[in-house]
């Protein structure tokens, strides 16, 4: 990575600014992937993080480094997801700011499990209401999120898709991850992959699952990916596998790699999300571009992001779910129909285009890059 410190006396910059850079997680990739675009069409662009994961030492730059480099005519674009310092940083500069909302999600869905994440959540919208009105352009990963921009009082907005490299998943699946996978033996995987939390309602996943194995395929299993950010929400739905009696069916995987994630894309037979709150949901987006059809909940951007290329489900309850992925599995005609559907939509949602959005809408903010 460059040094700020070279930057000072040259032209104006759009600089992004983050909480956290962190591998495998959509804002942290977005960011990278968006300063591409932004080097890509001529403007220099650093990022400036409150922290950054060890993987990523050298890709951004502490946040008071912007101080030392700083010109009038810059533009500072925030990853705005979560409640940080960088808000009331950025509140006290007189650079023209654009918002890049990723959503946040909403205090009452974290009930009692989680009242850290609750406070933050409170705090986030708060600094989003400061924001907002001072920011001369809001992004939005969908309208969904686009409406939050707009209550918060941005008095512009455009609707920009998360970018999102599907192509890291077409690297070779990680072999051991696979062969593990497929010596499960007979019945369907279905994958769901997200952080552990309520909002993501994993244990309406388990039930399902268990409806699913009482009435059509005794065999089936689940596989949940992501990180377990809340102790007691985890410690709950692993109750819930043992009331059950899903021990063995149910896998609580964690986080992967990208190699790893592919085997687990690579041997899915569907991925069902009944998440309550996406403001885009891009393993949506990845299970569609790795060929696996997609049954959802309808909630927030879901709807949006699916596009028709999925069936969207009206109700969570375990046997509309698991009726509905029965009638995935069982029909051979249905299931590639949302194949074929799932990869025109990921195509329809290429980084290419989205980069090109992204540049243009802060084109109009920034000018032309000199």
């Amino acid at each position: 990575m460059s040094d700020p410190a070279g930057h000072r006396g040259g032209p104006a910059a759009v600089h992004q600014f983050v909480p956290a850079l962190i591998p495998r997680d959509a804002t942290g990739s977005h960011t990278l992937l968006l300063r591409q675009a932004l080097r890509a069409a001529g403007w220099r662009s650093e990022i400036f993080a409150e922290a950054t994961h060890e993987e990523l030492v050298g890709e951004s730059h502490p946040i008071v480094a912007y101080d030392d480099v700083a010109r009038p005519d810059d533009v500072l674009v925030y990853q705005f997801s979560t409640s940080s310092m960088v808000a009331e940083y950025l509140l006290g500069r007189p650079e023209r700011i654009v918002l890049d909302y990723h959503n946040v999600t909403r205090p009452d869905l974290y009930g009692g499990w989680d009242p850290e994440g609750a406070r933050r959540s409170t705090e986030a919208f708060e600094q989003l209401g400061r924001l907002a009105p001072r920011a001369c352009l809001g992004l939005a990963d969908s309208a969904f999120n686009e409406e939050d921009l707009r209550r918060a009082g941005c008095r512009r907005t455009a609707v920009v898709p998360v970018l999102v490299d599907v192509q890291r998943l077409d690297a070779v699946p990680d072999r051991r991850v696979l062969a593990r996978l497929f010596a499960e033996g007979e019945g369907a995987d279905w994958l769901f992959v997200g952080r552990l939390v309520p909002s993501k309602a994993q244990h309406r996943l388990v039930e399902a699952l268990w409806a699913a194995r009482r009435l059509y395929d005794p065999h089936a299993r689940l596989h949940l990916v992501g990180a377990a950010p809340t102790p007691r929400y985890l410690r709950a739905l692993r109750d819930l596998v043992d009331d059950l009696g899903l021990t063995g069916a149910v896998h609580l995987v964690g986080e992967v790699t990208d190699d790893a994630l592919a085997a687990y894309f690579a041997a899915a037979d569907v991925y069902v999300s009944l998440s309550v709150h996406e403001g885009f949901g891009v393993p949506l987006l990845e299970a569609m571009a790795a060929g696996v059809p997609v049954v959802a909940r309808r909630a927030g951007a879901v709807p949006a992001t699916v596009a028709g290329a999925g069936l969207v489900l009206e109700r969570d309850d375990p046997g509309v779910v698991a009726a509905a992925v029965h009638r995935v599995l069982a029909d051979p005609a249905l299931r590639a129909g949302l194949v074929a559907a799932g990869r025109a939509r990921a195509a329809e949602l290429s980084l290419a285009d989205g980069g090109a959005r992204a540049v243009a809408a802060i084109a109009s903010v920034a000018g032309a890059p000199r």
